[in-house]
């Protein structure tokens, strides 16, 4: 299947003889599900802060990747992943003391009602857990979950994730319910109109004898296109899964860790306290950590019945990394910084909807910001070829973004939570030089 801003191979004539040869070794080596990003791949071979580097030493302002979530390369990150690696690494059925320190500063970042800790390797491991204790707890399987969503690459959240393509069906416990999509009805409707869709789901899922289990959504809507406002929107929504005798499910695998700005995490501007959350990419700034938190009483029937064994999940290593993460978010007041940058962002992207008319629509919180590309103000057509476009000519320029959204149309930015207001002024002149351009 195609892939949003993925490199097409019958343009490789146009590349350096080095690229099509690493483009070539690939392929033999890696097999063809692997894709790339932009029409001209990037050969990078060093990162620091915001900023990667090719192998010519030309430097890229990062603007798109959230795993380095407190900079590429960081050496308190660094340091802590060699000084515990150089003494121990082993798993959970042995006492360690990392785990806890771990889990006592991570648990004290969410509400008292959360306050179990299990730790896996990758969001999708934790997506996967979450399912599986939902479905103990409730005695249900339906879940709930959004347009064009991503959840994870596991079998069970491949079913459950629209956005990997046609190709892989979409598992039938699952529902779809349109994005809560501000842009295309007034904010006031917003939540109102995803509780209808979350009520008739539920019921439709009842029709065919299945049982609510979870309503599953990334709190910033990543892949359905960066819906974030009016902050509230998701409450009544959540009210009616819990009506219904299912769970929320808050994956905070993209927006949390303070991203967003004014709030650590996603669900929080929402003014809600999920029953489960799951966390990963940023938890570890590129090491494989992540985990999910709980209600006690949610996870008590799972405990009784069953036992959870991850053999690289919650190692000492791992504990370290995600401790260092958490200390340098605080300690530099990155969540601060990723409000303040980002309402610069904000404001100057909605200069430039003044100035272009390709953007529809500017939205997000934080440094968790979608840019809606139309070909039409009016009939908001989505303008697919031309985000395409201005994302290849953003690479051109060396500066890094990607795009979401079922059509591909919406501009995606989430920078490292580093972004400086420096970088946010080059970030803003290459995109009115960009569309200028087209």
């Amino acid at each position: 299947m195609t892939m949003i801003n993925a490199y097409a191979p019958d343009s490789a004539g146009t590349l350096p003889e080095r690229e099509r040869a690493l483009i070539a070794r690939r392929e033999k080596l890696l097999g063809p599900a692997y894709r790339l990003f932009y029409a001209d791949p990037i050969h990078v071979v060093r990162g620091e802060g915001s900023s990667l580097y090719d192998a010519e030493g030309n430097r890229y302002l990062d603007a798109y990747n959230n795993v380095a979530s407190v900079g590429h390369s960081r050496p308190e990150v660094v340091e802590a992943m060699a000084k515990q690696a150089a003494v121990l690494n082993t798993h959970t059925r042995y006492l360690t003391d990392g785990i806890l320190d771990f889990a006592e500063a991570f648990l004290a970042e969410f509400p008292a009602e959360l306050s179990h800790l299990m730790l896996t390797c990758t969001g999708s491991e934790a997506n996967d857990l979450a399912l599986r204790v939902a479905r103990v707890h409730t005695g249900g399987t339906g879940v709930i979950i959004a347009h064009n969503a991503y959840h994870g690459v596991t079998s069970a959240l491949a079913e459950m994730s629209p956005s990997l393509g046609a190709a892989v069906k979409l598992g039938d416990h699952v529902r779809v319910v349109p994005a809560p999509d501000g842009y295309r009805m007034p904010e006031a409707e917003v939540g109102a109109a995803f509780a209808r869709s979350v009520e008739e789901a539920i019921a439709d899922l009842r029709e065919k004898g299945i049982a609510p289990a979870a309503l599953l959504v990334d709190t910033i809507f990543s892949s359905s296109g960066v819906f974030t406002d009016p902050a509230g929107f998701l409450a009544p929504a959540v009210e009616a899964m819990r009506k219904a005798g299912g769970i929320f499910i808050a994956d905070e695998v993209q927006p949390g860790f303070g991203r967003l700005g004014t709030h650590m995490w996603g669900f929080a501007r929402h003014g809600l306290v999920p029953d489960i959350v799951t966390v990963g990419k940023p938890m570890g700034n590129g090491h494989p950590v992540a985990g999910a938190v709980f209600r006690p009483e949610v996870i008590e029937a799972f405990g009784k019945s069953q036992r959870y064994f991850n053999t690289f999940g919650g190692n000492p290593v791992s504990c370290a990394v995600a401790l260092a993460v958490l200390r340098v978010i605080k300690a530099d007041r990155l969540q601060e910084n990723a409000l303040t940058v980002g309402t610069e962002m904000i404001d100057g992207l909605r200069a430039l909807a003044a100035k272009h008319e390709l953007i529809g629509d500017v939205r997000g919180s934080g440094l968790f910001i979608g840019v809606e590309m139309v070909r039409d103000r009016k009939l908001k057509t989505p303008a697919s070829e031309e985000t395409a476009r201005v994302v290849n000519g953003m690479r051109q320029r060396r500066v890094l973004i990607s795009a979401t959204g079922q059509e591909g149309h919406i501009l995606k930015i989430r920078p490292p939570l580093v972004f400086s207001s420096e970088d946010a002024t080059l970030f803003l002149a290459t995109l009115d030089e960009v569309l200028t351009a087209l």
